[in-house]
């Protein structure tokens, strides 16, 4: 056969092109199967656990070391991140394996038996692991030889001894290999309590020994200035994340993200921030680190009582209220809305408020204002949940731009009682000439990004502060 140029063309060559064209049609089809599922889901799920490093909520915020690497993480692959919390070992893993989630995002020291049930990645630290003791009474007057003395500080010396350890923990497998390089017996408890309980037990005197990853014990070191953490148990070990068994693209687009960041000064100032940062010991101490106190505001009492009104859980309404005012009461917008809820004038003397920033009668006023939202939504969204996402957005632009949005919706052919997907897309789309001037719409402009991302960050804190407060 000749081609127009002249050349010879075989049925050979036409044959294996047809062959490669049609691979290449199943190697592309084969492409879009293999969408990884954290991408096709648009979500990664990781479950860490919560202490005063890793995950934790101060002053309404959640924060921790393993927290904000999720968050980069969740960013670089351009997903959003779901945070589950286990301080069970054990569960913690079989949510990993069971397919609950995606991720296992702790100090997860890199074991080969563990190695045989997950996958490891790029290890995010280094560390080893000590003994955390306490010291004598009156040490501040002892020598150093003589606390030398008084301390446990040749691992032969702890047989006879009882050292309490998270269950299942590498500690517990340490102290096992330990035994065995002394030839002696270290009486081993074993408890469902993590490295943070146990080692604010021995500052108190409760248990006398229990062992921790140094890093972790460096910064508990500095709440109880009575611990004594200077023996090391183990040589330098890597902490990593665990993905299933197999799961390759999951732990390849980690560890590609994860070397690069370790080699940047934000690596370096993140991992500071959490574990050489004096200022810890002050966090933990305050009334509103949640861990200890299990408060997340000076309001919660008040917002616990005002949310019995409205029937919804305080957290929602704590997140709410972070959200506006970051639980200053003296707070004041740029529109003259001011308050622990962020009153606008009209609406606080609609609503019955004298002094605008008085917490309580703020509250009150703003509780009244949703409970009038939810009654003038009910009938139309029937649906309890989704409505509470319909009264945020309210909340925040105004019910007659909420309602422009769900007549865009239906308009397009969307469900106007379904916000995620649907209602948000239109007044996120607001500010769009094509959206606002449309005939349905008889609120005109709004900037639809504020209500859009208000609802979004709302619902978000609050899944952090149903993870650690309890209700």
């Amino acid at each position: 056969m000749e081609g127009r140029t002249g050349y010879y063309i075989s049925p050979l060559c036409i044959l294996l092109f047809l062959i490669a064209f049609s691979c290449g049609d199943d190697a592309r089809r084969e492409e879009k199967e293999a969408i990884p599922h954290y991408l096709e889901k648009g979500r990664i799920k990781a479950i860490t656990d919560y202490n005063s490093t890793n995950y934790f909520i101060y002053r309404g915020e959640p924060m921790g070391y393993q927290y904000e690497l999720l968050n980069l993480l969740a960013e670089h692959l351009g997903v959003r991140l779901d945070v589950v919390v286990n301080n069970n070992l054990d569960e913690s893993f079989g949510c990993l394996l069971s397919d609950d989630c995606d991720l296992l995002a702790i100090n997860l020291t890199v074991t080969r038996e563990r190695g045989r049930i997950v996958d490891f990645t790029e290890p995010h630290s280094q560390t080893r692991q000590v003994l955390v003791q306490r010291r004598p009474s009156e040490w501040q007057y002892m020598s150093s030889n003589e606390l030398d003395t008084a301390m446990v500080r040749n691992p032969i010396d702890l047989a006879g001894k009882t050292v309490y350890v998270q269950r299942n923990s590498s500690y517990a497998a340490r102290l096992r290999n330990l035994m065995e390089e002394i030839g002696d017996t270290i009486m081993m408890v074993e408890v469902d309590y993590v490295a943070e309980q146990l080692i604010t037990m021995v500052a108190g005197g409760e248990i006398d020994y229990t062992v921790s990853d140094e890093n972790i014990a460096r910064v508990n070191q500095t709440y109880y200035d009575n611990l004594d953490i200077g023996t090391a148990v183990s040589f330098t070990q890597n902490l990593a994340w665990a993905v299933r068994k197999g799961d390759h693209h999951l732990r390849d687009s980690i560890n590609a993200w994860l070397s690069d960041f370790k080699s940047t000064i934000d690596f370096r100032l993140l991992y500071a921030k959490y574990f050489y940062n004096q200022r810890s010991a002050r966090i933990v101490q305050s009334d509103f680190y949640v861990l200890t106190s299990g408060r997340i505001s000076p309001y919660d009492e008040l917002i616990r009582r005002y949310s019995e009104d409205i029937n919804w859980d305080w957290r929602l309404l704590a997140s709410m209220i972070y959200q506006e005012s970051r639980f200053l009461p003296d707070a004041q917008s740029w529109a003259g809305a001011r308050g622990l809820m962020q009153l606008m004038p009209n609406t606080a003397r609609r609503f019955g408020v004298n002094d605008i920033t008085n917490p309580e009668e703020n509250i009150r006023a703003g509780v009244r204002y949703i409970k009038w939202l939810d009654e003038v939504l009910r009938d139309r969204i029937p649906e309890r949940e989704e409505r509470v996402k319909f009264i945020l957005a309210s909340y925040n632009v105004g019910l007659g731009h909420i309602l422009d949005a769900r007549a865009l919706a239906r308009k397009y052919g969307e469900d106007p009682d379904q916000w995620t997907g649907g209602v948000d897309y239109f007044i996120l789309n607001k500010s769009n000439p094509e959206y606002f001037l449309d005939p349905v719409v008889r609120h005109g402009y709004a900037r639809g990004y504020e209500p859009y991302r208000y609802v979004g960050d709302i619902l978000t804190r609050y899944e952090h502060y149903r993870n650690i407060v309890t209700e």
